[in-house]
């Protein structure tokens, strides 16, 4: 079965930090760009950051770029997302996405207040 499920989200304060998870199953998950998209409430889904499938390449929104870091464990089949400084307006639930496969994960909420 493919899957995709993330893990990590909660609250946290303006300027904190949080460290997303997404393991994969089913799949060659080293063969595979992955993706991370948020969606915050009201607005359409967005996305953040990719990253190749060796983890040598990745590229980032504007809007994170600086403050958020993707990476990626091949042997464990999950790609990270790592957010630091982090501003009300990242509060979102978080996906990753495999474009290969059209598969979304269920999300994770991340809420960024005080």
């Amino acid at each position: 079965q493919v899957r995709l499920v993330e893990s990590g989200g909660g609250l946290v304060q303006p300027g904190g930090s949080l460290k997303l998870s997404c393991t994969a199953s089913g799949f060659t998950f080293s063969n595979s760009v992955m993706r991370w998209y948020r969606q915050a409430p009201g607005k359409e889904r967005e996305w953040v950051a990719l990253i190749g499938a060796a983890g040598a390449v990745s590229n980032y929104a504007d809007s994170v770029k600086g403050r958020f870091t993707i990476s990626r464990d091949n042997a464990k089949n999950i790609v990270y997302l790592q957010m630091d400084s982090l501003k009300p307006e990242d509060t979102a639930v978080y996906y990753c996405y495999l474009q290969t496969r059209r598969l979304w994960g269920q999300g994770t909420q991340v809420t960024v207040s005080s």
